[in-house]
């Protein structure tokens, strides 16, 4: 990971830097591979935790015109950061008739999840754009197998109705191994033949991995949009888009038998030069990452040592040649897959926690399309 110098730091506080060209490079590396679909981006929690207003607007630039949400406020977020430009915007958690006039106003879609809601659509508004989410395998959201049959059965129920998608959820896609892969695929092949016409979506960021026989006709992709590893421990053809850049505020020098933060966790065997760096819990990253996490001066690994605090981290730069306060410590980039391993957590919950405090940093996108 090289070390990225943006602009002088003007105090010594922990920068978030968002890569915008990335995302956008990711993006076109996900319609590369399912040329016959088209590429959706789900943005729920304010883009991944990285900024919707400034997410959408670049995926837009580069082409996309699907977005997926879970609330109705993210969706209304999506639509101010589109600026008038055309694109639809779906909200997974269903239709509720209360937020019927905000759905209007946005122009946003539902995604209907059981037959009430689609009666409720039905009698309060025919002429809403939906999309119906169909369970088959996950047993969260979505018509279950039950009701799944009895629409099958009477397709006249969504006479009327402008369904615009129809989609499932994998719920293994991240294991490319996984038996019940196959049999969701299949389930969702039947469900697809029965409402000839309607574009279908299955796959996210690591569906999309497992090749075009799971890629139908719109893809969600999530993760992946943002480096994230979409089938750990299997080779990703994504770049990192997000670093921290954290300061170190001291240095000193640890004799054998000296600890190092609460609950004095780490005793130090032999001398270890020790740097405390301006980032903590506070900011995302984990208290847990003191179980063998650890972030970079160039490309040299600087481990954590000890708890991580709420605003400071100790890491270890014995080996990393010259530093000094103010020099930049980085976290994430194409390490994040290793630095949730090392909280027992997994990238997108690293990513949606990352804290306000952060001064962003948006590297820019490319021009519009």
């Amino acid at each position: 990971m090289t070390t990225i110098r943006t602009e002088p730091r003007a105090e010594p506080a922990p920068r978030l830097i968002i890569d915008l060209a990335t995302i956008q490079n990711n993006y076109s590396r996900l319609r590369d591979l399912a040329p016959a679909a088209d590429a959706g981006a789900v943005v729920k929690a304010n883009g991944y935790g990285l900024g919707a207003a400034e997410i959408v607007p670049a995926l837009a630039d580069a082409g996309c015109r699907t977005f997926y949400v879970a609330h109705t406020s993210e969706a209304r977020e999506a639509r101010d950061a589109l600026a008038g430009r055309a694109a639809d915007i779906y909200v997974f958690n269903g239709f509720w008739p209360s937020e019927l006039p905000a759905l209007r106003k946005a122009g946003i879609f539902p995604v209907i999840n059981e037959l009430a809601q689609l009666e409720q659509l039905r009698e309060l508004a025919p002429d809403l754009p939906c999309a119906i989410h169909f369970d088959t395998g996950m047993n969260r959201l979505g018509l279950g197998a039950e009701e799944t049959e009895a629409l099958i059965a009477d397709p006249a129920r969504l006479d009327a109705i402008d369904v615009r998608q129809i989609m499932s959820h994998l719920a293994c896609g991240d294991m490319p191994d996984h038996p019940l892969n196959a049999r969701q695929r299949e389930r969702f092949t039947r469900i697809r033949a029965a409402f000839p016409g309607i574009p279908a979506s299955l796959s996210n960021s690591a569906g999309i991995l497992l090749g075009p026989d799971y890629h139908f006709d719109v893809l969600r992709p999530g993760l992946a949009l943002f480096g994230g590893v979409p089938a750990p421990g299997h080779p990703s053809p994504f770049e990192p888009a997000v670093t921290i850049d954290a300061p170190i505020l001291q240095i000193r020098t640890l004799r054998p038998g000296d600890t190092i933060g609460y609950g004095a966790t780490y005793t130090a065997g032999e001398a270890r030069r020790v740097a405390t760096v301006a980032a903590g819990y506070a900011d995302g990253l984990l208290r847990a990452f003191g179980n063998g996490g650890y972030g970079r001066i160039g490309e040299t690994r600087v481990p954590i040592l000890g708890r991580v605090s709420m605003d400071l981290i100790g890491v270890d730069v014995t080996e990393a040649g010259p530093v000094a306060p103010g020099d930049p410590v980085c976290f994430l980039g194409g390490d994040i897959e290793d630095m949730a391993d090392s909280a027992a957590t997994i990238s997108y919950e690293f990513l949606v926690r990352l804290g306000l405090r952060f001064h962003r940093i948006y590297k820019p996108a490319a021009k519009r399309r």
